[in-house]
Order: structure tokens, then C-alpha cells, then sequence
């Protein structure tokens, strides 16, 4: 139980019915778990208004309703009602204030951006832990507390959820939380309720522009400056053409990295690997730190990502040694991530799941010297169909061979999908085949590789499954190479 007045301490409301002098049992936003004496968050969603069950959830015998709009109640009804300008708002640091503001027991690192944010967090971490700190993390595959490994529904969690994360961290000694950031989360105010000690930009390119996502790329661009305004200390990629505009209004201080001159921490001396498949990349850093470090993961993005775990971990008075070794060990599930199937051509698996994310790609991986560049993947179902063209187009124009197949079909037909992408291909001149079994797709590209080859299979990266009529069936990439070069 919590005093009201605690859990409203760091808000402006006002009381529009009932007393402050309550105790609360629960905080809830979902009207299916009410119970009595709960503190309700009436929040407004997509698809759905919690305002809406405001006499339900009070009959049901919440103790509190949290609004931002008038509500009916029955007369006799002594539930409080306390309105906000922002229930969203609000809800964090309720939250934040349920747990007992959590963060504060934690240095808290925020990530945010197009790309990187997923990668970057792995490698904070193994940089960190490798120095001797409990790092937890928070980000689109996974939420990491000690040995426990949650699955991730969004890339950041909703404000309570959250807060209860941090909470389950400072329980089981944690010192640092490494988290990623999202544009929605960020406009949905999942991330209030505290204060980040660091804010990192990686970089900003047009995505997540449309229905129930941003209206434009510069309402896109605000939200992703919004973390600027809610950590101490600032990180930045200035290298990326946005940056001076995403930084407009910050509060924090700011530093900055990159590949430029002007940057605070640089990288330069770039150098590409090929150790019997596994692709690398070794640099040289210059500026706040003057030390040599290599990557075992492809291209200058994977440069960019790691001189982003460094400028964040100089913070911490990591060793260079520290460092060096965690960057090199550092391995994220479905990102560039090498899968050994031969000493003569390299195997990788990555979400790239749309056009921007496989040209990226496949264009970084045209800079080493290799054989065919062959490309794997299909496109999901029920989503839009530019998409599949667009991908097509991108794989036809960079890879040397394509191999269209199956990803999440949901209620499509494969065929229908693959004709889209064949459609994108053939705008170029771009050879291809289409196996509609993914294993199949994969065993056609082993049994055929030749030296110097780098197979990407692309589209499902950390997912393990496959979604078919509505029904998600168990399908792992890295276990069908692993079936495939078993003979099984």
C-alpha cells in the first residue's frame, strides 16, 4: 500500500472529487485488472479510451481514477478522481513513484535513433560487464535482468512496465541500465518519471512515418530530441546530417563522435577483415581517447556502433584493454551475426526487413573484397506491398544473386508476396530464384556457395518464428543452417 499524496508528489493536478488521504493497494491502466482500492490510469490509446470504463473500473472498486477529461460517476461513488493534463504523462511518474524511483539506484543510459540502438545496447553491456559492472537492458529483442531474459514486445516498454524493470534490476544488484530509446516511446512519455544520466543519437534516417506512428519526419525528428531534454549528459553522432537539429532546446551537456574531424572522439584508420569468413573491421581512435580497437561484425556502421559504446564507456573509466576485449567478443542475436558454415564463404543473419535496412547493408558489404554478394530473403504478409518492391529493386540493383523466399506470410499466399519482390527485381538486372521453403532457400545457397561468397539472410534477424494464417509456428534461422549443414 502507498499513500496517494506519495504516488502524486511530482505532478500538477487537480482533485475533482474525493480525498487525497487514501491508501493505495494497485496501480492499474487495464480495466481487466482492476481490483479494490487501485489507482486507475485512465489512458487513451489507438484503438481505445480508459476513460470510457471510468463507472466500471469505480464499481469494480478502484479507490482513485487518474483523468484527463471528465468522467461520470455514480453520485454516491467515493472513488477520488484526480485530473492531469496528460495520463500518459502522468502514469510515469506514478510509476516511477509506485517502485520508489528505481533509476535513481541505477546509472541509466538512453539510446535512440534510426539505427544502432539495438547493437550499441550489447555492446555497452559487454563492455561494461567485462569492467566489472551488473548491467541490465531494455530493447526491441529482449529485457535482461541478471540471468533472467524476457521476451520484448515493444523496443520500449510502457512507463510501468518499465519502472517495474528497474525496480527488478536495483533488486537483483544491478548498477547500470542500458536501454533503447524509441520515437514512440519517447512521444507516448514511456521514458518520463526520471532523469537519463546519458542520451545517445545515433543517427536519423525516414521511418516509423505513418498511421499510429509519426505524421511527418519532423515530428518524427522532434520526438527523437525529446530525450534531450530528459538526460544530464548528451552523446552524439555528428556526423549525421540531422543532428544540430534533432539537439534544438536540449538541457543536457553535449559531446561528439564520428568519423569527422570536428568530432570530440573519432574514428579513422579504417581497416576491413576477413578472417576465414568472419568479417570485421579494425580503427583507430583519436580525440578524448587515442587507443586501436576491432570489431568482429562488417562496415563502417558497425564503426559507427562501436565508437558509440565507447564514447559511453569512457565514462566509466573502462580500460582500453576492457574495451578491446569485450568489442571483439560482443555478439547481438539476428544483427550482422555471423553463422560459421565454411572457411571459404561467410553466412550471416540480419532483421534488414525493409528497403532502407537492406541497401545499408548490402552496401557496406560490397566494400570488402568477396565473391557473389547473395542475398536471402521475403517480405511479411498484410503489410505494404512498396515494400516487397522496393526491397526487390535494392537487392536486384546490389546483390550478384537473389534468392527470394517465404518470411511471415500471415494471411497472404506466399506466391502473391514473391511476385511483388520479383516485380522490384526486375527493374534491374538482377539474377534470382525463388524457393518458397525457407529451408530449402537456405540449403540452395550453402550447397552452392563458392569462395569468397557472403550469404546474407535477411528479414527475420532475432525472430524465431513464422507467422501463417494467424498462427506464429516455431522457426529459428540459425537452427534451419544448423539442420542444413547437419544433414538434417
Amino acid at each position: 500500500m502507498k499513500a496517494l499524496k506519495t504516488l502524486l508528489e511530482e505532478l500538477e493536478f487537480t482533485c475533482e472529487r474525493g480525498s487525497l488521504d487514501k491508501e493505495v493497494s494497485a496501480v492499474i491502466y487495464d480495466s481487466r485488472k482492476v481490483q479494490e482500492g487501485c489507482l486507475f490510469i485512465c489512458i487513451e490509446g489507438a484503438n481505445f479510451d480508459g476513460h470510457a470504463y471510468a463507472a466500471e473500473v469505480a464499481a469494480k472498486g478502484a479507490a482513485v481514477l487518474v483523468v484527463s477529461k471528465e468522467v461520470e460517476l455514480l453520485t454516491d461513488c467515493e472513488t477520488t478522481v484526480i485530473k492531469v493534463e496528460n495520463t500518459r504523462y502522468a502514469m510515469a511518474f506514478i510509476s516511477a513513484a509506485w517502485f520508489d524511483h528505481p533509476a535513481k539506484k541505477l546509472t541509466t543510459i538512453g539510446i535512440t535513433g534510426t539505427k544502432g540502438k539495438t547493437t550499441t545496447t550489447y555492446l555497452v553491456k559487454s563492455i561494461l560487464e567485462n569492467a566489472g559492472r551488473k548491467v541490465g537492458l531494455v530493447g526491441t529483442i529482449e529485457t535482461i535482468i541478471g540471468e533472467k531474459h524476457i521476451h520484448a514486445v515493444n523496443t520500449t516498454p510502457e512507463s510501468y512496465v518499465l519502472q517495474d524493470y528497474f525496480h527488478q534490476m536495483a533488486e537483483a544488484g544491478c548498477d547500470t541500465v542500458v536501454m533503447e530509446v524509441s520515437s514512440q516511446a519517447l512521444m507516448l512519455h514511456r521514458s518520463q518519471g526520471f532523469v537519463f544520466d546519458f542520451g545517445i543519437f545515433t543517427n536519423l534516417e525516414p521511418d516509423h512515418i505513418g498511421p499510429n506512428e509519426h505524421g511527418s519526419f519532423e515530428e518524427y525528428m522532434h520526438y527523437k530530441g525529446m530525450l534531450f531534454k530528459q538526460c544530464k549528459v548528451g552523446i552524439v553522432n555528428c556526423d549525421d546530417e540531422h543532428w544540430l537539429k534533432v539537439m534544438e532546446g536540449h538541457t543536457c551537456s553535449l559531446e561528439t563522435y564520428g568519423l569527422s574531424q570536428n568530432a570530440d572522439l573519432r574514428a579513422d584508420r579504417l581497416e576491413f577483415t576477413n578472417h576465414q569468413g568472419q568479417l570485421g573491421v579494425k580503427f583507430h581512435v583519436s580525440g578524448l581517447l587515442d587507443m586501436e580497437a576491432e570489431v568482429a561484425m562488417p562496415g563502417r556502421f558497425s564503426v559507427y556502433n562501436a565508437l558509440t559504446a565507447i564514447a559511453i564507456c569512457r565514462h566509466f573509466g573502462v580500460s582500453e584493454e576492457n574495451i578491446q576485449k569485450a568489442l571483439l567478443a560482443a555478439k547481438v542475436r539476428g544483427r550482422i551475426e555471423m553463422v560459421k558454415v565454411s572457411d571459404e564463404f561467410t553466412l550471416m543473419i540480419d532483421y534488414a526487413h525493409n528497403a532502407m535496412a537492406l541497401e545499408s547493408l548490402l552496401t557496406t558489404l560490397k566494400e570488402y573484397e568477396h565473391g557473389r554478394l547473395v542475398c536471402i530473403f521475403g517480405c511479411g504478409g498484410n503489410r505494404s506491398r512498396d515494400r516487397r518492391f522496393e526491397m526487390g529493386e535494392v537487392s536486384g540493383r546490389l546483390s550478384d544473386f537473389t534468392i527470394i523466399t517465404s518470411d511471415n506470410p500471415r494471411f497472404e499466399e506466399p506466391e502473391a508476396i514473391i511476385a511483388d519482390i520479383i516485380t522490384g527485381i526486375e527493374k534491374t538486372d538482377g539474377k534470382y530464384i525463388s524457393i518458397i521453403d525457407r529451408k530449402e532457400a537456405i540449403a540452395y545457397a550453402i550447397r552452392n556457395g563458392q569462395p569468397g561468397d557472403i550469404i546474407v539472410l535477411a528479414g527475420k534477424g532475432h525472430e524465431d518464428y513464422q507467422e501463417i494464417k494467424g498462427v506464429k509456428y516455431h522457426m529459428d534461422d540459425r537452427e534451419l543452417v544448423l539442420d542444413v549443414i547437419n544433414g538434417r
